[in-house]
C-alpha cells in the first residue's frame, strides 16, 4: 500500500513513533479479529468497529496524564485499548463472557474501567457528552488538574444536549476536551446532507469555546493539536473543541452494508491516507526501523490479539445469579 509521503520531520522521538505504530496496529488487528468473531456468531448484538480511525485516540492518549478521564460512544474498543485496558478483558466482554470488564453483562457498548479512568462506552447518541462534563466538574471541584476527553461523532454533534453541555462547560470553565470524531458519515448520512456547518468545531464560538479542525488520519497532527487543547484546559481556561476529521473503513456497524458510499472512495482513503501506513513510512524513511522490525511488531500484535480471542472463547459465561449484581437499587419487596 502506498502511503502519502511527508517532508515534515516527526515532532516526536523514534521510540514514540514506534509506540504509536504499535498502538494503532493493536487497535486495527483487534478490530479485525472482533469482526471475525462477530461473523462466527461469537459476538452478539451490535458491534461498531474503529478500523481507519486509530490515529484519533492514539494521538490524544499521547497527551494524557495519569488520572485524566475519557468517555465515548459505542465505537469504543479503540479507546479502551489505547488507554491501556487489557485486550483479554475487552474481547471477553465483547463475547459476553465472565472474564470481561463488565463480567459479560455490558457487551460492546457498555464496559468500564475505573482503574484506567475509562467511563464507557454509551449506546445513546450524544448522551455521554453531558456525562463527560460531569466528570470534568468533579475534577475541577477537587482541584486536581485533571482533564476529561469527551468523544462523540459528527452525527451526535447535531444533538441538543451537546449544546446545553457546551453552554454549561463554558460558563463553569470546565477542563474538558470535546473531541468530535468526524468520520463523515454518522450512521449512514454524509455530513454534507445532515449538517449545515462545514466546520463543526466552529459551533463552539457561540459559547466562547475555542477549537480547531485537525487531520485525524495523521497521528502526529492529532497529538500536536491535542497537546494544545489539553494545555488550555489544564490552565483553567475552560473547554476546548477538537474536530478530528477521520474516516472509518467499515460500515456504521457490522450489520451495515455501507451502500451510501463507493468502494472506490474507501479504497482511495486506504491507499492515500491510511494512518498506520503513514507512520510505517516515517519509520522506514527515517531509518528508525527496518522491514524486519515492523514485521516483528506485527507478529507480536497478532499474538496478543489471538491470545485475547482464545481467552474469550475459554472464559465461562456469566452465571444467572449475576443478573442481581451491580444494580442501582436493591429489591426490598417481601415477595421478591
Amino acid at each position: 500500500m502506498a502511503a502519502r509521503k511527508t517532508t515534515k520531520k516527526p515532532n516526536v522521538s523514534a521510540d514514540e513513533l514506534k509506540k504509536y505504530y504499535r498502538d494503532m496496529l493493536l487497535v486495527r488487528r483487534f478490530e479485525e479479529k472482533a469482526g471475525q468473531l462477530y461473523g462466527m456468531g461469537l459476538i452478539g448484538g451490535f458491534c461498531h468497529l474503529y478500523i481507519g480511525q486509530e490515529a484519533v485516540v492514539v494521538g490524544l492518549e499521547a497527551t494524557a496524564e495519569e488520572g485524566d478521564k475519557r468517555i465515548t460512544t459505542y465505537r469504543d474498543h479503540g479507546h479502551m485499548l489505547a488507554c491501556g485496558m487489557d485486550p483479554d478483558g475487552v474481547m471477553a466482554e465483547l463475547t459476553g463472557r465472565k472474564g470481561g470488564y463488565s463480567k459479560g453483562k455490558g457487551g460492546s457498548m457498555h464496559m468500564f474501567s475505573r482503574e484506567k479512568d475509562f467511563y464507557g462506552g454509551h449506546g445513546i447518541v450524544g448522551a455521554n457528552v453531558p456525562l463527560g462534563a460531569g466528570l470534568a466538574l468533579a475534577d475541577q471541584y477537587k482541584g486536581n488538574g485533571r482533564v476529561t476527553f469527551t468523544y462523540f461523532g459528527d452525527g451526535a454533534a447535531n444533538q441538543g444536549q451537546v449544546y446545553e453541555t457546551f453552554n454549561m462547560a463554558a460558563l463553569w470553565k470546565l477542563p474538558v476536551v470535546f473531541v468530535i470524531e468526524n468520520n463523515q458519515y454518522a450512521m449512514g448520512t454524509s455530513q454534507k446532507r445532515s449538517t449545515s456547518t462545514p466546520e463543526i468545531y466552529t459551533r463552539g464560538e457561540a459559547f466562547g469555546i475555542p477549537g480547531e479542525a485537525v487531520d485525524g488520519m495523521d497521528v502526529l497532527a492529532v497529538k500536536e493539536a491535542g497537546a494544545k487543547a489539553v494545555a488550555h484546559c489544564r490552565k483553567g481556561d475552560g473547554p476546548y473543541i477538537l474536530e478530528v476529521k477521520t474516516y472509518r473503513y467499515r460500515g456504521h456497524s457490522m450489520s451495515d452494508p455501507a451502500k451510501y458510499r463507493t468502494r472506490e472512495e474507501v479504497q482511495k482513503m486506504r491507499d492515500e491516507k491510511d494512518c498506520i501506513e503513514h507512520v510505517r513510512e516515517l519509520l522506514l524513511e527515517g531509518k528508525h526501523a527496518s522491514e524486519e522490525d515492523l514485521k516483528a511488531i506485527d507478529k507480536e500484535i497478532k499474538d496478543v490479539v489471538n491470545k485475547s480471542a482464545e481467552f474469550a472463547k475459554e472464559s465461562a459465561e456469566p452465571d444467572v445469579s449475576e443478573l442481581w449484581t451491580d444494580i442501582y437499587v436493591e429489591d426490598t419487596r417481601e415477595d421478591a
